[in-house]
């Protein structure tokens, strides 16, 4: 059922959490509690810093000619790694910090090479935070900076006898900071995108629910409008008839158990499919096949049917919303017209079936309790399996219901009207329905 669906994504998350992005993405509580950047990212900073320190000291090995590193420059690697921690708070300023830092190192004349990656780190956390116009600004910082030491200040600056660089290197620079701003942007509009389904998945699991809640009111109300119409009718019957004639309050009585029997029968069907929604019915649906049930409750609250035509053979879930019409009309007539006689008319041809329900009025007034959503229960039925209602006063009188349903329609919505993240429990149950019919 579409409520339990939603209850489970709120409980257990996303079945596939890489399809909507890794999983470490996804926790909006920040781990045990607090925001996303209510803590600080120590797990990943730190290890990146000793990677750092520890790939220096091997550049340092590598690169003889620069300034072999000191405790002065092992500060600035240390002050540099230890500004991520703040990426995901202050992502803009950690991206300046790092760069400026980074570029202080260079101009120190120390060894190239991991300090860098604190940078790109940082730039990436900015870019991914949405701040792209920060991180292609410190990146450019320090690439000018670079390029501005490497071909002029160098000769005032550490190493003594720096040659410094041409521009073939700081095109491989350019190159290299390029690479790392696609793929800053390339995750930016993967994790844009991730969040976008997960948006989208959350809003359809909420319209099905929604479209779940409405369908089993509808249910309850179709299902409890006829019986305890049919009751209110004998129980008033029953007391009027009390002591002038009490064989036929005894008949009224005994009618009000059987309409409350069935009542209570129907109710426990639609709780018990809430129960278990991937299992069969234990019942089959209500179908036209029941019609004379539903004249004979007719009769026993006074109302005479007459009943023209066979209906045809109906998928599961048009042949429910047919006999749902009927019957609210039905129940209808017994509560608000003042007429004792009604006509149900059945015709199918041309791919359609036409119910035709006429009373010869006129209206009381009287009401049963009823919530007055009845006639929007039958639209809403027709419309679901692209159908039609048409309800209202004829000219002599009485009143119609013309309810028209396709007989070849997409049947699979009347479990979950309009659902479009249907795992195909309906059709389960509509199939088992049309064994359990062919059965019998």
């Amino acid at each position: 059922m579409a409520v339990m669906d939603e209850q489970g994504v709120r409980e257990r998350g996303p079945a596939q959490p890489w399809h909507y992005g890794p999983p470490w993405w996804q926790r909006d509580d920040g781990g045990e509690g607090g925001s996303p950047h209510s803590r600080l990212p120590w797990r990943t900073t730190v290890p990146l810093t000793v990677l750092v320190l520890a790939a220096s000291n091997f550049a340092a090995h590598e690169q003889p000619h620069r300034v072999p590193l000191d405790g002065y420059a092992r500060l600035l690697i240390l002050a540099t790694c230890a500004l991520l921690l703040w990426r995901l708070r202050h992502p803009v300023p950690v991206a300046f910090g790092t760069a400026g830092l980074a570029l202080v190192y260079v101009g120190a004349g120390y060894p190239y090479g991991p300090i860098f990656a604190a940078v790109a780190v940082a730039c990436f956390s900015a870019v991914v935070a949405g701040h792209r116009r920060a991180a292609w600004a410190a990146l450019g910082m320090l690439w000018a900076g670079h390029l501005l030491i490497s071909l002029w200040l160098y000769r005032w600056l550490p190493p003594a006898g720096d040659t410094g660089a041409n521009l073939g290197k700081e095109m491989i620079v350019a190159t290299w900071v390029l690479i790392i701003v696609s793929v800053a942007e390339l995750v930016r509009l993967r994790r844009e995108q991730w969040a976008r389904e997960r948006a989208d998945r959350a809003q359809a699991a909420r319209r099905r629910a929604d479209e779940e809640r409405l369908r089993i009111a509808r249910e309850l109300h179709d299902v409890l409008a006829h019986s305890i119409s049919v009751i209110n009718v004998q129980a008033g019957m029953g007391l009027a008839l009390l002591d002038s004639d009490p064989e036929q309050a005894r008949s009224a009585l005994t009618t009000i158990k059987a309409a409350s029997k069935e009542a209570l029968g129907e109710v426990r069907q639609v709780l018990d499919t809430l129960r278990a929604p991937g299992d069969a019915p234990r019942a089959p649906a209500p179908g036209l096949g029941r019609l004379p049930e539903l004249v004979e409750q007719a009769a026993s609250a006074g109302l005479t049917v007459t009943v023209e035509g066979e209906p045809p053979r109906l998928p599961p879930g048009a042949d429910l919303a047919a006999f749902r019409v009927v019957q609210e009309a039905l129940t209808n007539v017994v509560r608000h017209s003042g007429s004792r006689h009604a006509r149900v008319r059945l015709e199918h041809g041309g791919g359609e079936l036409r119910l035709r329900i006429d009373d010869d009025g006129p209206a009381t007034g009287a009401d049963a309790g009823g919530s007055g959503n009845g006639l929007a229960g039958m639209r809403e039925r027709a419309a679901a399996l692209g159908g039609t209602i048409e309800a209202g006063p004829r000219a002599d009188g009485g009143f119609r219901v013309l309810a028209v349903l396709p007989l070849d329609g997409n049947d699979g919505n009347d479990g979950n009207d309009g659902n479009d993240g249907n795992d195909g429990s309906g059709d389960r149950h509509d199939r088992r329905d049309r064994r359990d019919r062919e059965d019998r």
